[in-house]
């Protein structure tokens, strides 16, 4: 990981963009992972990807952001400018549009059925946008709409180690159910990593989306792991219900959310809040399988 400070923050807007030297420079509370993101001034922000494994999605964003927008009901980031690498900082960032919102939490959203027929609206509708020339899955993108196969290794390597912990057979019967079928249909638009993270909330709904740099074309079941990730039993089904997803999808969405579950839970320190996400995610896709899928996506 680069490290990244305010100060290169304020080192690289002085050199490259000298007009805006006099804003206020400022973390963002919660920042992220793959990128740090800084306030600039009122209405800007700095986004940095923290690794070069990162960098290819300033490039994407910058291209295809402003292709969606006039297409999306909800804000997305609009990029301003794209700076260039430096000695200091050797990989390609951005200036972006701030959009306004709170991270979506249970506690400010005040119904979580709406709130799942709002992220299935702004899904559809991304799914929606000619993928002709869109950028197919792959390494640039954690091969989010490609074959969750690339992932076989990993998950099961987890499950193996799960001893005494959770019904393994189980576990691997959900896992093989994901791999069982292929996307066939035409490749789709998907945001790639529909989290808490990248949902903005005001006024207790849904009012923006951020962080598209793992986008691609292709099989859009990745983009439903909010269904476990995140909703509860009632709300699980109107989302699903809502995204008009046959029972395969749902097969290979919970896939999805199981390894990322899976070795988030496993690949971080026991205890630490990071594994116990996962511990909670694993629980529900567990009880979500032996309960069965909402009554209009069984088989």
């Amino acid at each position: 990981m680069i490290e990244i400070t305010t100060g290169l923050v304020r080192q690289l807007i002085n050199s490259q963009f000298p007009e805006w030297r006099d804003l206020e420079i400022k973390p963002v509370e919660k920042s992220g992972h793959d990128n740090r993101t800084y306030r600039l001034g009122d209405e800007m922000t700095v986004r940095l990807p923290s690794h070069e494994r990162y960098a290819s999605a300033v490039e994407k964003e910058v291209t295809w952001l402003p292709v969606f927008k006039p297409l999306l009901s909800l804000p997305i980031p609009a990029p301003v400018a794209k700076g260039e690498p430096t000695d200091e900082y050797p990989l390609p960032w951005s200036v972006n549009r701030w959009i306004e919102g709170d991270t979506v939490s249970n506690a400010n959203i005040r119904n979580l059925n709406e709130f799942a027929e709002d992220l299935a609206g702004f899904l559809k509708e991304l799914q929606a946008i000619d993928a002709t020339n869109g950028i197919p899955a792959g390494i640039q993108n954690f091969h989010r709409g490609g074959n969750l196969a690339v992932y076989d290794g990993d998950t099961r390597s987890v499950i193996e180690k799960l001893t005494g912990q959770y019904d393994q057979k189980l576990l691997t019967e959900i896992w093989e159910l994901a791999l069982a079928t292929k996307y066939e249909a035409a490749p789709q638009w998907l945001h790639g990593d529909v989290a808490v993270g990248n949902l903005l909330v005001q006024d207790g709904r849904l009012s923006g989306v951020i962080d598209f740099g793992t986008m691609g074309v292709g099989d859009p079941s990745s983009d439903l792991v909010m269904a476990w990730n995140f909703f509860d039993d009632e709300s699980r089904g109107v989302f699903l219900r809502c995204m008009n997803v046959d029972p395969d999808t749902v097969d290979r969405a919970r896939g999805w959310a199981l390894w990322k579950a899976l070795i988030t839970y496993a690949w971080n320190e026991q205890g630490s809040e990071a594994s116990g996400w996962g511990k909670r995610v694993i629980d529900v896709i567990v009880q979500d399988y032996k309960s069965g899928s909402p009554p209009i996506l069984q088989r």
